[in-house]
């Protein structure tokens, strides 16, 4: 049937005649129709995200396409994200939700948006019934608030709630949670996070949270089994690497005196590279991709452990690491590496040790790697030194932490990569931190060391450090 045309003159007739009637009963319409429009406009933003089973697993749709997630955990640097072949960022609660979802869209990326679920170790009851509801209730509202944002990619429901945990009533929180998101919101699908794979939780997840569509995992050195695990755990359903990177601290090698070994920025830039391509990418039919940790940069058992960024915000040696294996080309221009640091000829997991207040050196390989470039002078390679006393700061499951102490030292130094200092004067167990720096790419390396007394200049004053439990809180 053709469309009827009406002229635009007998329609402000009409207007005009209505408005003359019954001002009262055209307002109210209006108010109706701007309102339906209005909905509408936010529904039509929303880009819908489903998952679903494909012959040989599982995979996701966005906008009806496939979409596999190479993502950053983090809310800053949103344009390396994108320029290095990325397309999601994780958060791991709703601060700045807003901004973060806008500046997400602004770049191309998408945004697993991370609710802070109460964790038991916190202090929070989940026997406490009205304390949960009230919880519930809050993330109602940011799901209503959120949920038609163009660049949602999935709700994260709790982060690492089993850490130290000992009531399973959690998992019926978060299907309350995540049934609620399933109720009001058919274009993204819900996920949790677990510290690491055991079959408790996937246990708990399958029989308390049947609405969980997307079983999430933060792991690090274990993260090979995972693939097998999951599946051999119970979970047959599509799965994420939510956090990963290097070996975690409760994970490494220690010195005789408890220190974690960390490794350099040129080890684990390797590491990145490898699980990447190994446990990752390697299960694209039933991984649904990953995001790396940490995008930015934060105090966890030393300032340099995770953070893929300095604390002066310059990319660090493991990005270009993250570039190669997410888009399969080497990076425009060279970036410094460290091969080998040593102090007095010892490596950390010799148990470097000095008496105070005497003469000791450091030794650093700083090669720079050019990725056959022509172009690579290494003549403005600054590199710098400190010493920090060994934090006694330490806490589980990401947790903030208190900056080590900086002890001033002075060096000096020599050919051949040696820097030459003195010992601290206090007894105790410190690190020796070097930082090479080129063209705002950086490469980093700690060796810890221990001071003791020395009896011809004293014994110096003796350093209580407070003790702490290294579980596994991956």
């Amino acid at each position: 049937m053709p469309k009827a045309k009406i002229h635009k003159d007998f329609l402000h007739y009409l207007l005009g005649k209505t408005i003359y009637q019954n001002q009262s009963i055209l307002y109210s319409t209006l108010l109706i129709l701007f309102s339906f429009l209005s909905i509408n406009s936010l529904n039509a933003q929303a880009i819908k995200v489903e998952v679903v089973k494909t012959e040989n697993g599982y995979q996701f749709l966005r906008g009806g396409q496939p979409y596999y997630v190479i993502g950053a955990g983090g809310e800053t640097h949103l344009d390396v994200v994108k320029k290095i072949g990325g397309n999601s960022i994780r958060t791991w609660g709703v601060d700045n939700a807003q901004e973060i979802l806008d500046n997400a869209q602004k770049n191309g990326l998408t945004v697993m948006l991370g609710f802070w679920v109460q964790h038991e170790r916190h202090g929070f009851d989940y026997n406490n019934e009205e304390k949960v509801k009230k919880q519930l209730e809050h993330f109602k509202r940011v799901i209503d608030q959120f949920k038609n944002h163009p660049a949602l990619l999935m709700w994260g429901i709790g982060n690492e709630v089993d850490l130290f945990y000992s009531n399973p009533k959690v998992w019926n929180a978060i299907q309350d949670i995540a049934k609620y998101a399933h109720q009001v919101d058919p274009n993204h699908p819900t996920s949790t996070v677990t510290a690491g794979l055991d079959s408790l939780e996937v246990d708990h997840i399958k029989n308390r949270a049947p609405d969980i569509d997307v079983y999430c995992v933060n792991t690090y050195g274990d993260i090979g089994n995972v693939p097998n695990n999951i599946h051999k755990f119970g979970w047959t359903g599509p799965y994420m690497i939510t956090e990963w990177g290097p070996n975690g601290h409760w994970e490494s090698p220690t010195t005789a005196w408890g220190a974690a070994i960390e490794q350099s920025s040129t080890e684990k830039s390797e590491v990145y590279y490898s699980r990447y391509k190994k446990y990752i990418e390697a299960y694209k039919n039933r991984c649904l991709g990953s995001y790396v940790f940490l995008w930015g940069q934060k105090q966890e058992y030393t300032l340099t452990w995770y953070g893929l960024f300095t604390k002066d915000q310059m990319q660090t040696e493991a990005i270009d690491a993250l570039e190669i294996a997410w888009t399969g080309k080497n990076p425009t221009f060279a970036t410094p590496t460290i091969t080998s640091f040593t102090i007095n000829n010892q490596k950390a997991a010799e148990n470097p040790t000095m008496m105070a207040n005497t003469p000791n050196f450091a030794t650093a390989i700083t090669p720079l790697n050019c990725y056959q470039l022509t172009n690579c002078d290494s003549s403005n390679k600054q590199i710098t030194y400190k010493i920090l006393r060994e934090s006694s700061d330490k806490k589980a499951g990401g947790d903030v932490e208190n900056e080590a102490e900086e002890v001033p030292t002075k060096f000096k130094v020599s050919k051949n990569g040696k820097v030459i200092f003195d010992a601290p004067n206090e007894t105790g167990a410190y690190r020796l931190f070097v930082t090479i720096i080129y063209k705002e790419k950086v490469a980093y390396a700690n060796c810890p060391f221990t001071v003791i007394p020395n009896p011809k200049r004293g014994n110096g004053k003796k350093v209580w450090l407070k003790k702490w439990e290294m579980g596994s809180f991956e």
